[in-house]
């Protein structure tokens, strides 16, 4: 029996979620030992990632303290830095990369990104895309000592989420003062890290800045979750493709809103995952994979 919410598809994944080389072992004993072989080495290279990493964002959170007594876009700065370490660091040692497509769907002036979310690379992303955005955070990440410190003079948006109708003002009102400074707004409208094929009801906060800030939204799709999934020691080898969505305008209903965009954000994650086939007309809309690599 399939589990609950999740696509039958997922049962048999694609190639990318079952195999770090994206091909089927044979059945022969020299072809099950070079299976075996990859997949072993892929447990080291992500080894040798985890190690790396977090040695590098201890000794940079470190260092990089008397940066958050100045203007928050000197820790915009830092964090971009230390994203963009972290991400030569995952590509020469696992040999996962990141293609991007649409870019030409992203507004001049301050937008909100509604993105999918499968990964904690997809936290990270965006500091390479955009121009300081403001994250929509669950509050407690600002608790962690350090990491959240520079998370507050971001100026993120934190959600209590268990404060109801107050958080959700809290929220408006905290996302109004990024945009005011020239900000865009991420958000990930389900709430939690969601692999890929699986359905979440999306959070209504989506809805309320929609409503509120009356910006276009530009939806997200992208299929971190078939290389990096949620709370994964594994990291396989690969190229993560995000998707920049044709925008949805201000002014929608509620309803009419929320339908438009679950319906990009499903079809075009599903599309990326190799769970629905391409619509007509994508490869002529994407970017160069040379020219858009994160």
């Amino acid at each position: 029996m399939a589990a609950r919410g999740v696509r039958p598809e997922l049962l048999d994944p694609p190639a990318p979620m079952r195999y770090a080389s994206g091909a089927r072992p044979g059945t022969s004993a020299a072809d099950r030992a070079a299976w075996s072989e990859s997949l072993g080495m892929t447990a080291l290279r992500s080894l040798l990632f985890n190690v790396a990493f977090f040695a590098w964002t201890a000794v940079y959170q470190l260092a990089c303290l008397p940066v958050l007594l100045g203007p928050p876009r000197w820790t915009a700065r830092v964090g971009e830095v230390w994203v963009r370490v972290g991400f030569a660091m995952l590509a020469g040692i696992v040999g996962l990369r990141s293609e991007v497509r649409g870019r030409e769907n992203l507004p001049d002036g301050p937008c909100l990104v509604a993105s999918k979310h499968q990964s904690a690379w997809d936290t990270l992303i965006f500091s390479q895309l955009l121009d300081a955005p403001a994250y929509v955070v669950k509050q407690e990440l600002t608790w962690v000592p350090l990491f959240g410190w520079y998370l507050q003079r971001l100026g993120v948006v934190a959600v209590d989420r268990a404060g109801g109708s107050k958080a959700l003002r809290r929220m408006v009102a905290d996302a109004r003062a990024a945009v005011a400074a020239g900000r865009s707004i991420v958000i990930f409208p389900e709430g939690t890290r969601t692999p890929p094929g699986m359905r979440r009801a999306y959070h209504p906060g989506v809805a309320a800045l929609y409503r509120e800030l009356g910006l276009p939204v530009v939806p997200v799709a992208l299929n971190s979750g078939l290389f990096w999934g949620r709370r994964a020691f594994r990291k396989r080898p690969g190229t993560i493709v995000l998707e920049f969505l044709p925008p949805i305008p201000p002014g929608l209903p509620r309803r009419e809103f929320m339908a438009r965009l679950e319906r990009a954000l499903e079809g075009a994650a599903d599309r990326l995952a190799g769970l629905a086939p391409a619509s007509p007309g994508d490869e002529a809309g994407r970017e160069s994979p040379g020219a858009a690599r994160a």
